[in-house]
């Protein structure tokens, strides 16, 4: 029969060794976690949908439907999604300027903060069964294209300070870039 002692230190070292094991796994959980974080998981659910981007906005002259004139300083104190088109609307544009409609309305009682702006290149007048579609939309004739960090055929989210913040397709997904929308005013205090 082994000595009492000899059973205590084996019974001591197994658990010294439960211990050790234990604490590793402490160590190593942390950065295990992060690798899976950044590598495993799906992009989707941790980047928004939108192009970030930089820049301000130009200045932009132009004249409203009715005629009044218009200076995208008017634009200053509110979030803006801003569409650029010719008249006619052909192509993506009656699917930008609803994806731009839908996201806002998404917004509930946020939506309020966000000013929906269609400006017009060209062409002949909106039609009027689109106009009638859109009820809240700003359209604004400009002579001159402005200039914009991913060209005329985006959708583009302008900040209340005049920064560019997003940019998306012209034919989005609407639930992705309401959920944009959406984050970035719950984010901001502004406008």
């Amino acid at each position: 029969m082994p000595p009492a002692d000899a059973v205590r230190r084996t019974g001591t070292s197994a658990r010294n060794k439960r211990i050790l094991v234990l604490l590793v796994a402490i160590a190593i959980a942390p950065v295990l976690l992060a690798y899976l974080a950044y590598y495993a998981w799906p992009r989707d659910a941790r980047v928004n949908y939108g192009e970030l981007l930089s820049g301000t906005l130009p200045t932009i002259t132009g004249a409203r439907l009715d005629g009044t004139p218009f200076r995208s300083d008017a634009l200053r104190g509110r979030w803006s999604v801003l569409y650029v088109a010719a008249g006619d609307c052909a192509g993506d544009c009656p699917a930008a300027l609803y994806a731009s409609r839908q996201a806002r309305t998404i917004q509930n009682a946020e939506r309020e903060r966000v000013d929906r702006v269609w400006l017009v290149t060209g062409g002949p007048a909106p039609p009027a069964r689109l106009l009638a579609e859109h009820p809240d939309l700003a359209v604004v004739r400009v002579d001159v294209p402005p200039e914009l960090p991913r060209g005329i055929h985006r959708i583009y989210l302008v900040d209340p300070l005049g920064n560019f913040v997003l940019a998306w397709p012209s034919k989005p997904d609407i639930k992705a870039m309401a959920k944009d929308l959406g984050r970035v005013l719950r984010a901001s205090s502004i406008g």
